[in-house]
Protein backbone atom coordinates (compact mmCIF):
# COMPACT_ATOMS: atom_id res chain seq x y z
CA UNK A 1 0.00 0.00 0.00
CA UNK A 2 1.45 3.34 -1.05
CA UNK A 3 0.78 6.39 1.12
CA UNK A 4 -1.38 9.06 -0.53
CA UNK A 5 0.44 11.98 -2.18
CA UNK A 6 -2.44 13.95 -3.75
CA UNK A 7 -2.44 17.31 -1.92
CA UNK A 8 -6.21 17.78 -2.02
CA UNK A 9 -6.89 14.26 -0.72
CA UNK A 10 -4.28 14.51 2.04
CA UNK A 11 -5.54 17.91 3.25
CA UNK A 12 -9.19 16.82 3.16
CA UNK A 13 -8.86 13.28 4.47
CA UNK A 14 -5.72 13.26 6.58
CA UNK A 15 -4.50 16.62 7.86
CA UNK A 16 -7.97 17.81 8.89
CA UNK A 17 -8.81 14.33 10.15
CA UNK A 18 -6.45 14.37 13.15
CA UNK A 19 -7.00 17.65 14.96
CA UNK A 20 -6.22 16.52 18.50
CA UNK A 21 -4.54 13.72 20.38
CA UNK A 22 -4.85 11.63 23.52
CA UNK A 23 -1.72 10.86 25.45
CA UNK A 24 -2.20 8.05 27.96
CA UNK A 25 0.32 7.85 30.79
CA UNK A 26 0.66 4.27 32.11
CA UNK A 27 1.98 3.08 35.45
CA UNK A 28 1.93 -0.19 37.36
CA UNK A 29 -0.78 0.39 39.92
CA UNK A 30 1.02 -1.73 42.56
CA UNK A 31 4.26 0.22 42.15
CA UNK A 32 4.20 3.22 44.52
CA UNK A 33 7.22 4.85 42.86
CA UNK A 34 5.70 4.67 39.35
CA UNK A 35 2.36 5.94 40.68
CA UNK A 36 4.15 8.87 42.34
CA UNK A 37 6.15 9.59 39.16
CA UNK A 38 2.95 9.55 37.07
CA UNK A 39 1.24 12.03 39.40
CA UNK A 40 4.34 14.23 39.50
CA UNK A 41 4.42 14.30 35.67
CA UNK A 42 0.71 15.16 35.61
CA UNK A 43 1.23 18.04 38.03
CA UNK A 44 4.16 19.32 35.94
CA UNK A 45 1.98 19.31 32.80
CA UNK A 46 -0.76 21.18 34.68
CA UNK A 47 1.70 23.80 35.97
CA UNK A 48 3.22 24.29 32.51
CA UNK A 49 -0.25 24.66 31.00
CA UNK A 50 -1.02 27.27 33.66
CA UNK A 51 2.19 29.11 32.79
CA UNK A 52 1.40 29.05 29.04
CA UNK A 53 3.99 26.54 27.81
CA UNK A 54 1.30 24.60 25.92
CA UNK A 55 -2.33 23.55 26.01
CA UNK A 56 -2.78 20.10 27.51
CA UNK A 57 -5.78 18.96 29.55
CA UNK A 58 -5.29 15.93 31.79
CA UNK A 59 -8.61 14.27 32.57
CA UNK A 60 -9.53 14.76 36.24
CA UNK A 61 -9.78 11.00 36.77
CA UNK A 62 -6.71 8.86 37.45
CA UNK A 63 -7.35 5.17 36.84
CA UNK A 64 -5.58 3.31 39.62
CA UNK A 65 -6.73 -0.01 38.15
CA UNK A 66 -6.93 -1.31 34.60
CA UNK A 67 -9.82 0.26 32.68
CA UNK A 68 -11.03 -0.02 29.10
CA UNK A 69 -8.18 -1.13 26.88
CA UNK A 70 -5.49 -0.13 29.39
CA UNK A 71 -4.02 -3.11 31.30
CA UNK A 72 -2.44 -1.02 34.09
CA UNK A 73 -3.08 2.24 35.92
CA UNK A 74 -3.38 5.25 33.62
CA UNK A 75 -4.65 8.73 32.98
CA UNK A 76 -5.18 10.61 29.74
CA UNK A 77 -4.14 14.01 28.53
CA UNK A 78 -6.07 15.73 25.70
CA UNK A 79 -3.78 17.76 23.42
CA UNK A 80 -4.88 19.89 20.44
CA UNK A 81 -2.71 19.67 17.32
CA UNK A 82 -1.41 23.20 17.96
CA UNK A 83 0.36 22.02 21.15
CA UNK A 84 1.17 18.45 20.15
CA UNK A 85 4.85 18.98 19.27
CA UNK A 86 5.58 20.82 22.52
CA UNK A 87 3.76 18.32 24.75
CA UNK A 88 5.21 15.30 22.94
CA UNK A 89 8.73 16.71 23.23
CA UNK A 90 8.28 17.50 26.92
CA UNK A 91 6.97 14.00 27.70
CA UNK A 92 9.79 12.34 25.71
CA UNK A 93 12.32 14.17 27.85
CA UNK A 94 10.62 13.83 31.24
CA UNK A 95 8.68 10.55 31.27
CA UNK A 96 11.28 8.74 33.39
CA UNK A 97 10.41 5.03 33.39
CA UNK A 98 6.74 5.57 32.51
CA UNK A 99 5.23 4.16 29.32
CA UNK A 100 3.10 6.55 27.29
CA UNK A 101 0.57 5.68 24.58
CA UNK A 102 0.02 8.44 22.02
CA UNK A 103 -2.96 8.17 19.67
CA UNK A 104 -5.11 10.52 17.62
CA UNK A 105 -8.60 11.46 18.73
CA UNK A 106 -10.95 10.88 15.80
CA UNK A 107 -14.48 9.55 15.42
CA UNK A 108 -12.73 6.23 15.83
CA UNK A 109 -10.95 7.37 19.03
CA UNK A 110 -12.35 4.59 21.12
CA UNK A 111 -11.78 2.03 18.43
CA UNK A 112 -9.13 -0.33 17.21
CA UNK A 113 -7.89 2.17 14.61
CA UNK A 114 -6.82 4.96 16.97
CA UNK A 115 -5.64 2.76 19.85
CA UNK A 116 -3.85 0.07 17.86
CA UNK A 117 -3.17 1.01 14.24
CA UNK A 118 -2.55 4.77 14.51
CA UNK A 119 -0.74 4.76 17.84
CA UNK A 120 2.80 5.33 18.98
CA UNK A 121 4.50 4.53 22.26
CA UNK A 122 7.06 6.53 24.19
CA UNK A 123 8.84 3.86 26.18
CA UNK A 124 7.89 0.17 26.31
CA UNK A 125 4.41 -0.70 25.00
CA UNK A 126 1.68 -2.63 26.77
CA UNK A 127 -0.75 -5.02 25.11
CA UNK A 128 -4.14 -3.32 24.92
CA UNK A 129 -7.47 -5.11 25.33
CA UNK A 130 -9.45 -3.79 22.35
CA UNK A 131 -12.30 -6.32 22.48
CA UNK A 132 -15.01 -4.00 23.84
CA UNK A 133 -14.09 -0.89 21.88
CA UNK A 134 -16.67 0.18 19.28
CA UNK A 135 -15.68 0.67 15.67
CA UNK A 136 -16.97 4.22 15.19
CA UNK A 137 -18.45 7.00 17.32
CA UNK A 138 -21.69 8.64 16.18
CA UNK A 139 -20.29 12.15 16.57
CA UNK A 140 -17.11 14.16 16.37
CA UNK A 141 -15.16 14.11 19.64
CA UNK A 142 -15.59 17.70 20.79
CA UNK A 143 -13.28 18.00 23.77
CA UNK A 144 -13.39 21.24 25.75
CA UNK A 145 -15.24 23.27 23.05
CA UNK A 146 -14.89 26.40 25.19
CA UNK A 147 -11.17 26.45 24.28
CA UNK A 148 -12.03 26.66 20.55
CA UNK A 149 -9.20 24.21 19.78
CA UNK A 150 -9.15 20.77 18.21
CA UNK A 151 -12.46 19.95 16.53
CA UNK A 152 -13.97 23.14 18.01
CA UNK A 153 -11.44 25.39 16.24
CA UNK A 154 -12.37 27.45 13.21
CA UNK A 155 -11.35 26.03 9.85
CA UNK A 156 -7.70 26.66 8.90
CA UNK A 157 -7.06 29.64 6.65
CA UNK A 158 -4.76 27.87 4.16
CA UNK A 159 -6.24 27.14 0.75
CA UNK A 160 -4.76 24.44 -1.49
CA UNK A 161 -3.09 27.20 -3.52
CA UNK A 162 -1.58 28.69 -0.33
CA UNK A 163 -0.19 25.26 0.55
CA UNK A 164 1.28 24.81 -2.94
CA UNK A 165 2.93 28.23 -2.73
CA UNK A 166 4.38 27.45 0.72
CA UNK A 167 5.65 24.06 -0.51
CA UNK A 168 7.32 25.62 -3.56
CA UNK A 169 8.98 28.23 -1.36
CA UNK A 170 10.29 25.58 1.06
CA UNK A 171 11.71 23.62 -1.89
CA UNK A 172 13.35 26.77 -3.27
CA UNK A 173 14.96 27.56 0.09
CA UNK A 174 16.16 23.97 0.58
CA UNK A 175 17.91 23.85 -2.81
CA UNK A 176 20.87 25.45 -1.05
CA UNK A 177 20.93 22.85 1.75
CA UNK A 178 23.06 19.89 0.66
CA UNK A 179 21.78 17.63 3.48
CA UNK A 180 18.09 18.13 2.63
CA UNK A 181 16.42 15.47 0.45
CA UNK A 182 14.79 16.78 -2.72
CA UNK A 183 11.12 16.23 -3.39
CA UNK A 184 10.33 14.13 -6.50
CA UNK A 185 9.62 16.35 -9.52
CA UNK A 186 6.41 14.52 -10.47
Amino acid sequence: MSPPINLEQVVKDEIKYVICWYIDIHFHQGNAEEHHDALELRDAVLRLRHDGAFVAVPLFRINVDPIGPHPVGSYEIWVPITSFGSVFSYLCQHRGNLSILVHPLTREEVSFMDHETRNSWIGPSYPLDLVELPVLSDQLPLQYPSLKLGYSAPEPDFTLEDRRRIGANVERILRGEKEAARAPSN
